[in-house]
């Protein structure tokens, strides 16, 4: 065989092998296609049916308890009841659950008004180096979060602030951001716990993030 023979035969090899290689390739990328299409059908019914079992046991404890929750307004003598979350705890102090909702801050279009008359007012206190700094950390409590809301706790704060003054501009413009305050409810949670042996209370996970 010729050099040029030999040349001609290492390179028809190397193609060969290349070929080989790209063609197990394809057949492992055509394998893994196949185990994820099964291991999905496999799996999604198995959750559908857990996320049904998770809202049926949701559903019959909120119906449990809606009895519980009218006896505790009538006890307390709750006329109208503003509470975001319900904890009842057992005799023996060592299981209690938690029925609630979570909320999201929200604001109606009057609360730019309120934002305008405070942010006026505290920007009228910068007269030194020293005014203009507290400004700086009094307007952060007017920041607005991802959603373009501003947090209800901060307005609280704002109007601790307000009544310390007695300024009547800028109790008035909290007081427009507090009318503007509506705030959406979302979804429903219960949270279940107890005790250990060593009396130190432990969730029970709910969700399969929790489950270990």
């Amino acid at each position: 065989m010729s050099a040029e023979e030999l040349a001609q035969f290492e390179a028809f090899k190397k193609q060969q092998e290349k070929e080989a290689a790209a063609k197990r390739r394809k057949e492992n990328r055509e394998a893994y296609a196949q185990l994820v299409d099964e291991e999905i059908d496999a799996a999604l019914p198995e959750l559908k049916d857990l996320s049904q079992q998770i809202a049926a046991v949701k559903s019959t404890v909120y119906g449990n308890f809606a009895e519980v929750l009218k006896m505790k307004a009538e006890v307390m003598g709750l006329t109208q009841d503003g509470q975001k979350s319900h904890t009842f705890t057992n005799s023996k102090g060592d299981k209690r659950i938690t029925l609630g909702v979570n909320t999201v801050d929200g604001y109606r279009d009057t609360v730019e008004d309120g934002i305008t008359m405070v942010q006026q007012y505290i920007q009228s206190l910068a007269i030194d180096e020293n005014s203009r700094a507290l400004v700086k950390t009094v307007l952060r409590l007017l920041s607005r979060d991802q959603q373009g809301n501003i947090k209800a706790s901060r307005v609280l704060q704002l109007r601790r602030m307000a009544e310390e003054t007695g300024n009547e501009q800028f109790i008035e413009g909290v007081r427009i951001i507090e009318e503007s305050y509506q705030p959406a409810t979302t979804k429903q949670y219960i949270r279940a716990e107890y005790k250990d042996e060593k009396g130190i209370w432990r969730n029970v996970p709910l969700s399969v993030t929790d489950v270990g």
